[in-house]
């Protein structure tokens, strides 16, 4: 048999599918849309009158490996623009002649024929059905709107795994499988974190315990400002067009903006903190001696996205990031980028994110400003980060519309790439607002402005943070640090109780399970629950001021006074700080 490149392999297995899928459902009159292969495989849209549901895709999969045994060839045709049109509109196959009448005419156009099955492909293919390796899953079905385009039809789109050999299918199923496991909107459910609502889309309400979490990490960041030099700021969430007509938001991004009318005058949500910030700093006077002034806001914010685009946590339309803005001279700019990466690295570390990766975003096709400053901000970046040490790739054209940037990446515990950080170096916005210090020579300049976010948006850290740890909070961050447990509610209550005041006293999240189950059902549901350690009292704890204390994922439990879990308590509790910065 013939080597062929994977991706030549996921093409011919697309077309496989399709076939198998013509074949089953040919009285239905299957229209085939386009079958991309994409990273681990491949898709492909279709318009079917009957919906293709996951328990379907077994006869599916039982008929592209009889295809695949039939070992018919696979012989490339091509036409001028004009036949393969004809010939689609022969095959009743409209969103296939859509396709083609996007293509220039001067362009060859070429299908692939395989039995009774022709498609339309610029390939290039395996020589046989015989030639696709059997090691292909068909993974489950979603909709899709033909192009991506929400005034499009609905079409059935059909998702599977392609690979060369029988180990790197399984490893790739055993990674969605424990994906599947992870996914931060099962786990926010299941630990009653968090949930949607169709009356709010796209807007999540964080139940207590979620609140907990959230609350938590907003105090995280306030104890990194107060060693980083940050104040925070608090600004308006509804503002006057007029300001995004200044900041340039109007014109580059009000797509993805919400507006309304207020006395007469239109209005919009606020998507970014940058401009209120940047009328905080005109609003007074400052000098060099002031700067660098950063000001934090954990504002919320509000962007319209696609109902195709939301996802869980990680894609919404109301949120909250842990968003910066530092005004500084241009020459403090490479110092000031070298302290940002620090904080930022150490507090990755701190929340177990390992591997980083470093990209600078260079300007975009569509910018604001003129050459010579792009050039003086991304000289200004990429210098700094030459400085800090840390390695890094350019993402050219990817920059904000005013401004370059760094992106920080990390990698969560199953190997899948994240985007977190941000730190964007803007000239744009000081001068649309006409920002002005007073330098050491006594004259009015302008100052830079660096945008950043550590943790990004909150909803989508908490979303990534979930499935990294699996829904297995660490102790300072769990919504419930400990619970106890009386063997018996009309003995041990009262001493339980007692307990559960004086951990809470220390700014321990305690509560006491009065429930009148059996300890092997609480044992199990505490276990379910992820809470960090489970407490015991019994006849012998009483008796010698003591619990039986279990954490959780241990087999078994230890003894320990009282006094020592509130030592081991307290000294968990710490890590509310990262241990370098304390």
């Amino acid at each position: 048999m013939a080597k062929y490149e994977l991706e030549t392999i996921r093409h011919s297995t697309a077309h496989l599918m399709a076939q198998a899928i013509e074949r089953i459902y040919k009285n239905q009159n299957p229209q085939f849309g386009i079958g991309p292969v994409i990273e681990n495989g491949f898709y492909y849209d279709i318009d079917l009158n009957v919906k293709i549901g996951d328990d379907d895709l077994a006869l599916i999969e039982k008929t592209m490996m009889e295809i695949i045994d039939e070992k018919l060839p696979i012989t490339r045709m091509v036409f001028s623009k004009e036949e393969s049109i004809n010939f689609w509109q022969s095959k009743n196959q409209p969103l296939k002649v859509e396709v083609i009448s996007d293509i220039p005419s001067d362009q060859e156009i070429s299908c692939y024929k395989q039995g009774e099955f022709i498609d339309l492909c610029r390939g290039p293919h395996v020589e046989n059905t015989g030639h696709i390796p059997k090691f292909f899953k068909l993974l489950h079905t979603a909709g899709a709107y033909w192009k991506g385009d929400s005034n499009n039809k609905m079409l059935q789109r059909i998702y599977a795994a392609s690979f060369t050999t029988k180990k790197q299918l399984e490893d790739h199923l055993n990674f969605l499988e424990e994906a599947k496991k992870r996914d931060h909107r099962k786990l926010g459910k299941d630990l009653e974190l968090f949930h949607f609502e169709s009356l709010a889309p796209a807007s999540p309400f964080f139940m207590p315990k979620g609140t907990i979490v959230y609350n938590e990490l907003v105090s995280f960041m306030r104890r990194i400002y107060s060693l980083y030099g940050y104040d925070e700021v608090i600004t308006p969430m509804l503002l006057d067009s007029e300001l995004w007509h200044t900041s340039g938001h109007y014109s580059h991004y009000k797509e993805n903006m919400y507006f309304s009318l207020v006395d007469k005058k239109e209005f919009a949500l606020k998507p970014m903190n940058c401009p209120c910030h940047m009328l905080m700093f005109k609003h007074y006077k400052y000098s060099y001696r002031d700067l660098p002034m950063r000001y934090a806001d954990f504002g919320r914010l509000h962007r319209y996205e696609s109902a195709g685009a939301v996802a869980g946590l990680t894609r919404v339309r109301s949120f909250c990031q842990d968003d910066a803005h530092i005004f500084i001279q241009m020459e403090k700019i490479e110092a000031e980028i070298i302290k940002l990466m620090e904080m930022f690295f150490i507090c990755y570390d701190h929340f177990g994110f390992n591997q980083i990766k470093i990209g600078l975003s260079t300007r975009p096709l569509s910018k604001a400003g003129d050459d010579v400053t792009w050039d003086l901000a991304e000289n200004a970046l990429q210098s700094a980060l030459d400085k800090s040490g840390h390695k890094y790739h350019v993402n050219a054209g990817d920059g904000a519309f005013y401004g370059p940037k760094i992106d920080i990446q990390i990698a969560d515990a199953i190997g899948r790439w994240h985007q977190l950080g941000t730190i964007q170096l803007d000239f744009q916005l000081p001068d649309r607002f006409d920002l002005k210090y007073t330098n050491e020579e006594g004259k009015d300049v302008r100052p830079v402005v660096i945008h950043r976010a550590l943790l990004g948006s909150l909803e989508r850290f908490i979303g990534v943070y979930l499935e990294h740890i699996a829904g297995i909070f660490p102790f300072w961050l769990s919504p419930e640090q400990a619970i106890i447990v009386p063997v018996s509610t009309d003995k041990h209550l009262e001493f339980c109780l007692t307990l559960a005041a004086e951990l809470k006293y220390l700014g321990i999240r305690v509560r006491v399970d009065e429930r009148n189950e059996t300890m092997g059902y609480k044992t199990r549901q505490i276990q379910q629950s992820k809470i960090p350690y489970m407490l015991v009292i019994g006849d012998r704890e009483m008796e010698n001021n003591a619990v039986s204390i279990r954490a959780h994922g241990d087999a078994g439990s230890r003894n320990l006074s009282i006094n020592e879990v509130k030592d081991l308590f307290l000294t968990l509790n710490k890590e509310k700080m990262p241990e370098k910065l304390r």
